[in-house]
């Protein structure tokens, strides 16, 4: 029996989907709060609780076999999550993480994320950490189809910096399987892997690509970096709530390309390229 976290989110939706199809014993930990709709399609079992709420993880754990937490671990709630597994004899666990932590830049939630991963390595657990890159492949993502919508309505698209920066985003089912199979493997036990897409794209091609699937042709306007920052930096100081943030333009123009070959080697990790995956977006829309 697996106890499942996140599942009414995004990515949990698609893991529960796939431990299910395979045939493993699931409940989930969801809020009182929670859309259970999601859930109660694939029947499974589910408990209230919150993860910031040591005991209800822990009444959670109870006669489980593992944990698989797609939760994200920016809030601080590892300490609980690893000490109620260790409370309750849930030895093996699988953590979702970030390509995130490895920003040059310093939000508020790194080093809470890089916190959490340190005190899953030296907790006594058979853990995995799976690390994605960005997430994509339904209206649901807050990534991708973000971009969708806009090109739908305009062909005309800004661009803050030179778009040349690299990206790999990873189509949410492959991520998914990714998850389950580093579960189902026990060559995984000790180990973090970084989940990407097929192959890094400049923000350039993404833009180029998605055009494509949707039948349009892009003009692309690119704003140098530079002024893109000092604009927003004089938006941030007369708006009391900016939409965008000057920080956002640094994140924007960071490589965020990552190799995925030990997932590969280890779990038979085999991603959809970008063509691919973003087609499927938008004919599933």
């Amino acid at each position: 029996m697996i106890l499942l976290t996140g599942a009414t989110g995004f990515l949990g939706e698609f893991v529960l989907e796939e431990l299910v199809k395979r045939g493993h014993e699931v409940t989930c930990l969801v809020r009182k709060t929670s859309n259970l709709d999601k859930i109660k399609r694939f029947n499974v079992k589910y408990i209230y609780g919150e993860l910031d709420d040591y005991k209800s993880i822990c009444v959670a754990l109870k006669d489980k076999e593992a944990l698989i937490n797609i939760a994200s671990l920016g809030f601080g709630h590892a300490p609980n999550i690893v000490n109620a597994c260790m409370e309750m004899n849930v030895n093996r666990a699988v953590f979702v993480s970030t390509t995130g932590i490895f920003t040059k830049l310093n939000p508020a939630s790194k080093g809470i994320r890089l916190e959490a991963e340190r005190l899953i390595k030296e907790s006594n657990l058979d853990f995995s950490i799976i690390r994605p890159t960005m997430i994509y492949g339904t209206p649901g993502d807050r990534n991708m189809w973000r971009l969708v919508k806009y090109l739908k309505r305009l062909p005309v698209l800004p661009i803050l910096g030179s778009g040349t920066y690299l990206q790999q985003p990873v189509y949410v089912k492959d991520l998914a399987i990714a998850i389950v199979s580093a579960y189902e493997n026990n060559i995984s036990v000790g180990k973090a892997y970084n989940i990407s897409g097929a192959e890094p794209l400049t923000y350039n091609e993404v833009i180029d690509i998605t055009g494509r699937a949707l039948g349009k042709k892009v003009i692309k306007i690119h704003i140098p970096m530079k002024l893109s920052y000092n604009l927003l930096k004089m938006y941030e100081k007369i708006s009391k709530k900016p939409k965008l943030k000057a920080e956002q333009v640094l994140r924007l123009n960071e490589n965020k390309d990552f190799s995925y070959d030990e997932a590969k080697r280890d779990l038979g990790y085999n991603p959809l390229s970008f063509e691919e995956g973003i087609k499927l977006e938008i004919e599933h829309a």
